[in-house]
Order: structure tokens, then C-alpha cells, then sequence
């Protein structure tokens, strides 16, 4: 009895009444609430910061970021303006993958000149737009737009305008726009239904569940071309690298504030109609699983900070910025000391749009901070706009691509993954590779470390002796996180201090046989002194899982549900993290205390004690994983109960596996070792620290009992 007072204390008991568990909540989706929360101190948000940064990468498929084959940039076309020149460009941000815009500059550069990047929102042909007589005579009417001519491409008026105060100014395409023709408009931003012929477990397409566990989204492929055309700007010897800037309204907006977040080389930002605690980007092309997941855009604009940003407010879902999300913005950048370095242009009275007075906000903001000299506030005159076909980059002597090719689409794809994976192979080779590039992808994937696992508590509900040992029921509380999870433990009655946690598919019923007695391998563990724990982990201990939930939307995409939400095997992984957390509160002179903690999966779960002991490192002594061959990659539906955006990224599970090395793991399931966790234990302190199962199966689990209990 005394032990197990002992163990109460040390555990945290308590009767007190139970937290709900958030997780059987409604979902959140792209039209919830997305606060952002000021840090205390620098050093707490520069930590943080860089968190949501690697979120962001990893998300969009750029973590490692895939390798910068050559741009292969064409200019051609050139048009003699007044004051500037327009020339047309493309170039392959990835091999085959061609980016296209437009390129104005200033005439008779002197030294070095501001470069701006210009990102278009989601108006079909937006670059090569002409807005409709009726339209533009309303804008005008509303005090949105000033000229009859300069209207009809508010997109020209803005390149031009910066070009004429000193600008050399990148306008590209999104995907599926104007000359952007190797994805379709409705691949891009009008998706509904899985692709039945590229949902596969080879030459995959995108949306398919192959597609989201390789981390592979139009998101995230527009964020390369983002990337990918800095490059194109900073290589041109006109432009100073340390005045750069990036705007972009709506969909534009979004990759004027995802490029800023992730790329140091940006210098000024101002995202238009987006920074916003509301809706956070409806568009396929604007969300991604893993995205938003405890995280929005109010804190992606926040990345930016100490650097100049601005941005609006209209009659949409910006339109509180000013009450919910600026003034946050705001008390961030007063701890930098730059307080006056974020600016909102109120415009509750416009529509969703980048009107004539946000963009003379835009440049009167871009002139102050870039010292460009002009008499405030910047306003944009009258002119004549160019035709579209004097725009388009394709012609006969520079022939397009092909338009909407699956092919290219499954080409493509490859070759992101075959260049990932070469990279992460090469990272194993060392302990700092493997923990940087893998270990920092899983991180994500997962959502949490033991280090962030929570105030975990322990609330008894039942306790029976039995002889030579005591058997308690009850439930974990998170407090941190507001969860729960129903355990069972075998307490021997003379414990050594070791602990095991027993996950298995069936959940803590798994200790037991149908007929009610422990299992031999079980009380094999107590018999020789081990603490066993049995665990219902999320939506286990009844009927089994067969699909997961998904965020109302008629659209088959996983990111609107995951880009938002945890999926159910990371939050399983979750449950056993505030398991182990639980177990490590034990303190030195506690009694009885807790040695050793040691996490045994089987069925579905050795994935997920895998997956755990990825991210709980050395907190988790030991492990014995059966993992069944299992590979995310090999999944084909995305509500899957064991399907996890990533998962296949980071080389699928034998990646994680590797994540636990140099700590000892008995291994099952697999055959021969995978090459990289052989490749990760070569060297390991232990001689004996990588164990293999090689027999039939019938033995298994007395196997790994024998191997747990040296």
C-alpha cells in the first residue's frame, strides 16, 4: 500500500473532476479564429519564431528546400516606355517548371535600385487584365480607383509607378494564370474530387494522399516560385539586396506574407486584404496541412518583425485588424524597439481589393522607409495601359510548354521527392544531419515534443490488489493541452523502478486476454518487477476508427482539415508523449522511483511508439517496435486512421526509427534493417543498442519482454 500512496503523490493523484477532451470538439477550419498572442521577451518569441518559420517550410514541401537547379532565365520582348521598360520573362524555378512575368525597369539606372516583388491575387489573367468599362466607372465612383485609362490594369499601374520612382519591379504569374499554363485553373484553385489515376503509390498527383504525406501542395509550390524569382531579382545587377519588398492583395497577399515569413533576403513587406485573425485564405493554392495547425496569419505577418510591414484593413475579413491582430502586431514590434515600423491602412469602407489608395499607401510607405526621396504621399498618375498580347511571354520564336499535362504533373512531383530524399539521406550520415533535416521535419509532422508536452495530472478512479500486484485504473489529464487519456497500470508490489508502456491497437484491453487474465508477456514484465501501463490512446477502447473526421467542405482536399487540425495518428503519438511525461515527474528520492522508461507497440500502434520515440529522445529508454512493414507512403485515403500528412517525407517511419538512435531499440516487422537505421546506430555507445526480430512471429512479444527486461 505504501507504494502505491508513493506513486499517487509522485503522479500527481487527485479526484478532482476531469477537463473535457478539446479533441472531440468540432474541427477547426479555415473560417475559425486565429489570434495572435504577444510574447513576454525576445528570446521566448525568437524561439517560437523560428518554430513557426520551420511549420511554414515544411508545410509547403521546403524543408530541406528542394535544390536550386539553374533559372535558366530568358528576357525577351523588350517595350520602350515612358521612363521605364516592360520585358517578358521565364524562367524554371524546378527542371521543367517554368515561371513567368513581367519585368519593369527604371531607364537610366544609376548604382543600385530598390527590386520589388509583386505577387497577384486570384483574378483570372489577372497580369494580362483589363477591368471592364461598367466596373472601373463603379471604382472610380466609390473613390477606389482616379483614372478612366490608368484603371483599366490597376496591375500595370502599380509596376509602373514603382518602376518610374526608381523600382525594378518582378511581376509573376500564380499557377494557372495568364502564362503560367502547365497546371490548370481548376487543378489549382478549383480542386473538388480525388483523381482516382493519380492517387497511387507511384508517379502520384497532387491533393492525393501520396501528394500530402510527401508534403507536396500547390501552396507549396507557388512558395518555390516566390523563392525562386527573389533569386531571379537579386541576380540582376541592378537591384540592392538590401532594398527589397514583396506586396501582393488577396491571393497575393498570402504569398507576399508566406515569402516575407521565410526568407531573410526580403526587406520590407506589405501584404494587402489577408493579415487577418478571421478567415485565413480560402483557395487550395493558400492552404496546405501542417499550415495553420496552433498558428494563422497574424502571427505568419509577425515572423517579419523588426522589418518594415504593412498592410490593410476593407469590408471583408480584415475589416477588425485594427481591434483584433494590429495592436498585437504592434506590441511585437515594440519590444524590438521599431514600433512605428507596422503600419494598417484602414479601408473598412472598400471592398476585398488593392485599390488606388491602398497602393498609394503601399508607396508612400515603400518611398519612406527606401529613402527614395518622392513627396509624400506617393500618388499614381494617368496612362496608357499595354494590350495583353504585348504582355504575354509566349510567342512563336519563345513556344509555352504544354498546358495541363498530368505527366508533367507526375514528373514533376518525382522529382521533388527523389531530390528530398537524396538530400535526407545524405543528412544521415551524421548525428547532426539526422537530427537537423529529419529530426526537424518530424518535429512538425508530429506537433509536439516531449519538451512541449504539457502539465500532465493523474486521477485514480479504481484500485484492486491482487496478490503480487496492484492493478489501477484511470485517467491522464493534459491540463496544458486539455486532454485525457484512460490508463490502466500493473503495479508489482515490489517494484525496480522500471516502467513500460503497452500500446497496442485494441488499447489498454490489450493487457488482457478475452478470458480477463493477464497476458504471459505482460506478467512476464510485472513478475520480473516492471510497471506496466496500458492505454486507450485518442478514440481508442471502442469501436475501431475506420475513417476520420473532416472539416465541412464538399472539396477532397486533406488541407482543409489538416492544415488546421492535427492528424488522429499525431495526436495518438500526443496521448503517449503526456504518458512519458507523466512518468518522468518522478524525482531521485521519490519512492518508489521511477528509473526507466520503456514504450512497447504493437499492431497500429508500433508506428506510433515509434513515432513517439522520435521526438521524446532520450526521455524514452527503450523501445521495442513492431512495426508491421508499415509505410505512409503506401496509404491511399487520407481519412485513414493511421495516415499522416509528412509521414513519408522524412523517409518515411524507418526516419523516425532512426530519430531514437543511439538509445536502445528492439525492432520487429522489418525484415532486414532499413540501410539508414543501420546507418543511424552505426557507432552507437552500446554494441547491443539495435536489436532484431527474425523469428516466425510466434514468440514475438516474449521476445521483446526478454530483450525489455536486461
Amino acid at each position: 500500500m505504501k507504494h502505491f500512496i508513493a506513486l499517487a503523490v509522485l503522479l500527481g493523484l487527485s479526484l478532482t473532476a476531469f477537463v473535457e477532451d478539446v479533441r472531440l470538439q468540432p474541427l477547426k477550419n479555415l473560417n475559425g479564429y486565429f489570434p495572435f498572442t504577444p510574447p513576454r521577451s525576445l528570446p521566448e518569441w525568437e524561439h517560437r519564431k523560428e518554430d513557426v518559420r520551420r511549420q511554414i517550410l515544411v508545410a509547403a514541401g521546403l524543408w530541406p528546400m528542394p535544390t536550386k537547379t539553374p533559372l535558366s532565365a530568358v528576357i525577351h520582348g523588350r517595350i520602350d516606355c515612358d521612363g521605364y521598360t516592360v520585358e517578358k520573362v521565364y524562367f524554371e524555378s524546378a527542371p521543367g517548371f517554368f515561371v513567368t512575368g513581367n519585368l519593369y525597369r527604371p531607364k537610366n539606372i544609376q548604382g543600385r535600385v530598390p527590386g520589388v516583388m509583386f505577387a497577384h491575387g486570384h483574378r483570372e489573367n489577372a497580369r494580362l487584365y483589363l477591368t471592364p468599362e461598367e466596373t472601373l466607372r463603379r471604382s472610380i465612383a466609390d473613390g477606389a480607383e482616379r483614372f478612366e485609362r490608368a484603371g483599366r490594369s490597376t496591375y500595370q499601374s502599380q509596376c509602373r509607378q514603382l518602376a518610374r520612382m526608381g523600382c525594378v519591379v518582378w511581376q509573376w504569374d500564380m499557377l494557372s494564370d495568364s502564362d503560367s499554363i502547365q497546371f490548370s485553373r481548376q487543378v489549382v484553385h478549383g480542386f473538388a474530387k480525388q483523381r482516382p489515376e493519380l492517387n497511387t503509390t507511384e508517379n502520384w498527383g497532387l491533393y492525393s494522399p501520396q501528394a500530402e504525406a510527401h508534403c507536396q501542395n500547390i501552396m507549396g509550390l507557388q512558395t518555390l516560385n516566390a523563392v525562386r524569382g527573389l533569386d531571379f531579382l537579386l541576380s540582376l545587377p541592378d537591384v540592392d539586396p538590401q532594398r527589397t519588398a514583396v506586396t501582393g492583395g488577396s491571393g497575393g497577399g498570402t504569398q507576399s506574407m508566406i515569402l516575407a515569413a521565410i526568407d531573410d533576403r526580403i526587406q520590407l513587406s506589405f501584404p494587402v486584404v489577408m493579415v487577418s485573425t478571421s478567415m485565413q485564405g480560402g483557395c487550395t493554392c493558400e492552404n496546405a496541412s501542417l499550415l495553420r495547425v496552433n498558428t494563422g496569419n497574424v502571427e505568419f505577418a509577425a515572423l517579419f518583425a523588426p522589418k518594415p510591414q504593412g498592410m490593410n484593413s476593407a469590408d471583408d475579413w480584415t475589416k477588425e485588424m485594427a481591434t483584433k491582430g494590429f495592436p498585437e502586431l504592434q506590441q511585437l514590434y515594440a519590444l524590438y524597439g521599431k514600433k512605428d515600423n507596422v503600419y494598417l491602412k484602414r479601408g473598412e469602407h472598400f471592398p476585398h481589393n488593392y485599390n488606388a489608395v491602398t497602393r498609394s499607401a503601399f508607396y508612400t510607405f515603400l518611398n519612406k522607409h527606401f529613402k527614395l526621396g518622392f513627396p509624400a504621399p506617393v500618388i499614381e498618375t494617368d496612362f496608357d495601359p499595354l494590350p495583353p498580347e504585348q504582355l504575354t511571354v509566349w510567342d512563336d520564336q519563345h513556344p509555352g510548354p504544354k498546358a495541363g499535362d498530368p505527366d508533367f504533373e507526375r514528373k514533376l512531383l518525382r522529382w521533388f521527392t527523389e531530390d528530398a530524399e537524396e538530400q535526407l539521406r545524405t543528412a544521415v550520415s551524421t548525428r547532426e544531419g539526422l537530427r537537423k533535416l529529419i529530426g526537424g521535419g518530424v518535429e512538425v509532422v508530429i506537433g509536439r515534443t516531449l519538451a512541449h508536452a504539457g502539465e500532465v495530472q493523474w486521477n485514480v478512479e479504481n484500485r484492486q490488489d491482487r496478490g503480487d500486484y496492484v492493478e489501477i485504473a484511470g485517467t491522464l489529464v493534459n491540463r496544458t493541452y486539455a486532454e485525457e487519456v484512460k490508463l490502466a497500470w500493473l503495479c508489482p508490489m515490489r517494484s525496480d523502478g522500471r516502467a513500460v508502456v503497452w500500446l497496442d491497437s485494441n488499447g489498454k484491453s490489450a493487457l488482457r486476454n478475452a478470458d480477463g487474465s493477464v497476458k504471459p508477456a505482460v506478467m512476464k514484465l510485472v513478475q520480473g518487477g516492471a510497471m506496466v501501463i496500458g492505454a486507450d490512446l485518442l478514440f481508442q477502447g471502442g469501436e475501431p476508427v475506420r475513417q476520420t473526421r473532416v472539416v465541412e467542405n464538399p472539396r477532397e482536399f486533406a488541407g482543409y482539415t489538416f492544415g488546421y487540425n492535427h492528424a488522429l495518428f499525431a495526436q495518438r503519438t500526443h496521448d503517449v508523449l503526456s504518458i512519458v511525461s507523466l512518468l518522468r515527474k518522478a524525482k531521485p528520492d521519490s519512492q518508489p522511483t521511477i528509473k526507466t522508461v520503456a514504450v512497447a507497440g504493437w499492431g497500429d500502434a508500433g508506428p506510433i511508439a515509434a513515432a513517439a520515440r522520435a521526438v521524446a529522445a532520450e526521455a524514452i529508454d527503450r523501445a521495442a517496435v513492431d512495426t508491421g512493414g508499415f509505410r505512409f507512403g503506401k496509404l491511399l485515403d487520407y481519412r485513414h486512421p493511421m495516415f499522416l500528412p509528412g509521414g513519408a517525407k522524412y523517409l518515411d517511419l524507418p526516419g523516425m526509427i532512426a530519430l531514437a538512435a543511439p538509445q536502445s531499440l528492439w525492432l520487429a516487422g522489418e525484415g532486414k534493417e532499413p540501410e539508414i537505421v543501420v546507418a543511424a546506430y552505426r557507432g552507437a555507445p552500446k554494441a547491443d543498442a539495435l536489436a532484431t526480430y527474425t523469428g516466425d512471429g510466434a514468440d514475438k512479444e516474449a521476445s521483446a519482454v526478454q530483450w525489455l527486461l536486461k
